[in-house]
This record gives C-alpha cells, sequence and structure tokens, in this order.
C-alpha cells in the first residue's frame, strides 16, 4: 500500500444526539449496516486500528455516535447498528432515533459506507438505506463483508446481485470486503480519501 493510502484515525467523542456532535463544516463518512453484520469490524480493518470502535460477536454493541478524526482530515461516524441487540426496545428505539436524526439533520454528512454480510445481503434495512441515500445523492460504498467466508461462485453472485440493485443510483459503488482477512482493503482505503481535506 502506497504512502498516499495510509489512513488511520482518532477517537474524538461519543454522543447520544446529534446536537452534540461537532458544529463546524468538516466533512464526515458515516459507517452503518445492520447488527452483527462486521460494522465496526470493518471500520477497525480500514483505519488500520483493532481496538478504534468497540467490537463484540453480541449485536448491538455501538450504542452512540462515535466520532473520529481522520488523517486525511475528514471525520468519521461510527453509529450504532440496526436491528437485533440485546437491549430494551425503548433502548434500541433511541439508537435508530439517533441514527435517523444524524442521517437526516447532519449538514457535514457527506459519504456513507453500508457494510453488509456478504452471505445476506439486501435486507430491507440495507434496501431503506440505499434508496435514502439515492434519494439525498450521497456518495455511497457497499462493503460486503465477511466475502472470504464465501467460495467464489457465491462471492461473485452477491457482488452481481448489488451491482444490479444500485445499477440507477450513480452515487454508489460496491466491492467484496473481508474485515478478517483485509480482502478489498486498498479498494475501500481509495474510495474514502476522496473525502481529504488535507
Amino acid at each position: 500500500m502506497s504512502d498516499r493510502q495510509h489512513l488511520s484515525a482518532s477517537f474524538l467523542l461519543s454522543a447520544a444526539h446529534v446536537q452534540q456532535c461537532p458544529q463546524d463544516d468538516t466533512l464526515e463518512v458515516a459507517f452503518v449496516g445492520r447488527s452483527n453484520a462486521g460494522k465496526s469490524s470493518s471500520f477497525n480493518r480500514i483505519m488500520g486500528n483493532r481496538r478504534l470502535a468497540r467490537t463484540s460477536k453480541t449485536p448491538g454493541r455501538t450504542r452512540l455516535i462515535n466520532l473520529f478524526t481522520t488523517t486525511y482530515g475528514f471525520r468519521v461516524a461510527d453509529l450504532p447498528g440496526y436491528g437485533y441487540a440485546k437491549a430494551s426496545q425503548q433502548s434500541q428505539r433511541a439508537w435508530n432515533e439517533a441514527v435517523d436524526a444524524y442521517l437526516n439533520e447532519r449538514a457535514n454528512l457527506h459519504g456513507l459506507v453500508l457494510v453488509m454480510d456478504s452471505r445476506h445481503p439486501l435486507k430491507p434495512f440495507d434496501q431503506e438505506m440505499l434508496s435514502w441515500a439515492a434519494d439525498r445523492e450521497i456518495l455511497t460504498r457497499v462493503l460486503l463483508n465477511k466475502a472470504d467466508k464465501l467460495k467464489n461462485n457465491a462471492r461473485n453472485n452477491a457482488l452481481r446481485e448489488v451491482k444490479a440493485f444500485i445499477a440507477d443510483h450513480q452515487h454508489a459503488s460496491t466491492q467484496l470486503f473481508s474485515a478478517s482477512s483485509g480482502m478489498g482493503l486498498e479498494n475501500a482505503i481509495e474510495w474514502l480519501t476522496q473525502f481529504s481535506q488535507e
């Protein structure tokens, strides 16, 4: 990997509400995904720090909007995963409301990384997120995570399925990825560096 592609991040703050996020004009890219798609693990792999975002085998460990500054000047938001989590329905509603508010009210948001489990792509939440991003013309990268767990044919089928779904979304693209093996890492970093504010 070239020096130009070296990307790392440092923790800035956690916010329970979008109003607690910094009030400035720094570009932000949000990592989103269903619980247990490997969103935080993917974020950690891309930023080269296994301990940056909290990961767990228990879905729903990310419970706040976690913001990080990057070596390229833009910020990254690790948002709570959508769906199953070992928490009360009231807590889940609060996280989902915080995510909705961030996505719909945050003027800094310019990019979206949507992490899917490549073995189960395009679940209803994934489709809703892609449609939402298309409506707002937000640059979106779909990471088909856990691709190392699939054989070549299954990988290619998953990739084809997502490419077909986003064919009319000129601001969206997709790729195979693996947080555990590093598959697709350089492509993911290259996509992110377009938000550079160096």
